[in-house]
């Protein structure tokens, strides 16, 4: 399967679970944050002269200098949870890279 149809899957996967019925405000906020950096990874990986790896290491830093200018733990929560889909988005797409080498 591809990375491009793994994501997809992911997508439909979170659809779901926003159409299902879901009482958690945070799984909500998750999976409609998920869907929406999921398809920004796709977009950005139609352009094939940017390096996609590169472009999500460097969102994630910018994730990282917000949370750490956040004095308030619960304000973090979402970038900390944003920051976690990114790293799971990065291990999917990276890793896919380096087996074509």
């Amino acid at each position: 399967m591809s990375i491009q149809q793994t994501l997809q899957n992911e997508i439909q996967e979170s659809q779901r679970a926003l159409d299902g019925p879901i009482d958690d405000v945070i799984y909500r906020r998750d999976h409609s944050k998920r869907i929406e950096l999921i398809n920004w990874v796709l977009e950005n990986m139609k352009n094939p002269d940017i390096s996609i790896c590169e472009i999500i290491e460097s969102k994630m830093n910018e994730i990282i200098d917000r949370i750490n200018q956040i004095d308030d733990a619960i304000e973090a929560d979402p970038l900390n949870g944003e920051l976690r889909i990114l790293d799971w988005i990065l291990y999917q797409v990276c890793s896919n890279e380096i087996k074509r080498i």
